[in-house]
C-alpha cells in the first residue's frame, strides 16, 4: 500500500499476542492487520543444487524462492473512535 495524500493516516497501538505494545500507523482504518515474523528453514542448503536429497519439488532444493512465515491476525477494536486506535490479538485466526 502506497503512501496516499487521499488516505488517512492514524497511530495505531497492538494489544496482546507477539506484537504487544507495538506502535504503528494505519491508514483508512484496516479492520484487520497481519503481523508475520520469519521461520528460518532449518537446512537452507546449497541454493544452486536443484539436485540436492533435500530438493522437494526439483527447483532449487528445500527453501528455494520460498518463505516460511508465523502469520498473526490483530483485530480493530470498534469501542476505540480515535487515536491510538487499539488493534487486539486474535488467538483464534486464522
Amino acid at each position: 500500500m502506497e503512501r496516499n495524500e487521499a488516505s488517512r493516516w492514524e497511530s495505531a497501538i497492538l494489544d496482546g499476542g507477539p506484537a504487544d505494545g507495538l506502535r504503528t500507523r494505519v491508514a483508512d482504518r484496516p479492520h484487520v492487520l497481519q503481523v508475520t515474523r520469519p521461520c528460518p528453514p532449518d537446512d537452507p542448503g546449497d541454493p544452486d543444487d536443484s539436485d540436492s536429497p533435500g530438493d522437494l519439488d526439483g527447483h532449487g532444493g528445500s527453501g528455494a524462492a520460498v518463505r516460511v512465515s508465523a502469520l498473526y491476525v490483530y483485530r480493530r477494536d470498534p469501542r476505540t473512535d480515535r487515536a491510538p486506535l487499539r488493534y487486539t490479538f486474535d488467538v483464534a485466526s486464522p
